[in-house]
Order: C-alpha cells, then structure tokens, then sequence
C-alpha cells in the first residue's frame, strides 16, 4: 500500500508542477515557443482550455489555469487521503490541498533554485530551453537578496541564501 501511494503522490506532484508552470510562466514573461514550454501546454491544455469557455484569459494571470491547478490539487489530495484511508471531510481536502501546494511550490523553488545554481557552473547550459524557463523563473527570487549580498569576491551566495529560506519555510509548513 505505501509503495501505491508513493507512486500516486509522485505522478500527481508531476501533473501539478504542470500546472503551476503555467501559472508561473507567464508571470515571468517565461517564453512558451520552446519545447520545454510547448510540453507544459500540451500537459494542461486538456483541463484548462475547457475551463476558459467560463473565465476568460487574463493578461499575465490566468484564473482558468489558476482554476485547474486547484482541481488538479484537490483532486489529488482527495485520492491520496481515500487510498490512505483516510476520511474525505471537505475541510480536511480543502486545507490539505491548500497546504500541500504551497509545500510543492517551496520543493519547485528549491530545487529550481538549487538546479539553476548548479546549471550557472557550465558554460554553455544557459541556451537549453528549460535552462531559459528556470532563469526567468528564479531570477525574480534572487535579485533582492543581491542586493542585500553582494558576491562575494565574484562568489555569488544568494542561491544558498535562498535555499535556505525555501528549506526554513518548508520545515515551518511540517
């Protein structure tokens, strides 16, 4: 039963990294014409496009996608807690929903961070079209503590102060 439920947590962590890419995405003026982006839309698009005969586009926010991803995540949680065999009280799919994305965006941010850290040591990583998506993704994130840090001898540390944050948040949610 555990390694059921590691699959499913897995597989529905995948799908709602998805979404919140497309929610992300066009915040950060991320480009969608790579193959990186074309997968995401091809991810959602089934679950979200359906929802826009309701809500219109916005410019930067989508409230379709925005929509979607929090079916996806109540959806999700409502089957974990059933296969965990747990009770299907609304508040507790509702707060645990809530809860449970805002743990998968701090993993999202810290691994992002933690990859786009590792991916600045290669020359040439930055023309990969995930590597564009992740620089537009955290850049947002660690230009304020630039300004707080500066590099230090052209060691820049506001990825590991970042990662520290993302790992002090997270352990705040437990």
């Amino acid at each position: 039963m555990q390694a059921l439920h590691f699959i499913l947590t897995a597989l529905f962590t995948l799908v709602v990294i998805a979404f919140l890419l497309r929610v992300l995405m066009p915040l950060v003026r991320a480009d969608f014409r790579n193959p990186f982006g074309e997968a995401v839309l091809k991810v959602t698009n089934p679950l979200v496009l359906p929802l826009r005969k309701f809500m219109p586009p916005g410019k930067r926010l989508d409230p379709s996608t925005v929509v979607a991803l929090l079916i996806v995540q109540f959806a999700g949680t409502a089957l974990l807690h059933g296969v965990a065999g747990g009770h299907f009280g609304l508040e507790s799919i509702l707060l645990g929903g809530l809860r449970g994305l805002l743990q998968t965006v701090l993993q999202f941010y810290f691994f992002a961070v933690l990859l786009y850290a590792l991916l600045s040591w290669f020359a040439g990583a930055a023309y990969n079209p995930a590597a564009q998506i992740l620089s537009k993704l955290v850049e947002p994130l660690l230009t304020p503590i630039r300004r707080v840090v500066p590099p230090l001898g052209g060691l820049d540390l506001s990825a590991v102060f970042l990662l520290i944050a993302l790992q002090a948040l997270q352990i705040l949610l437990r």
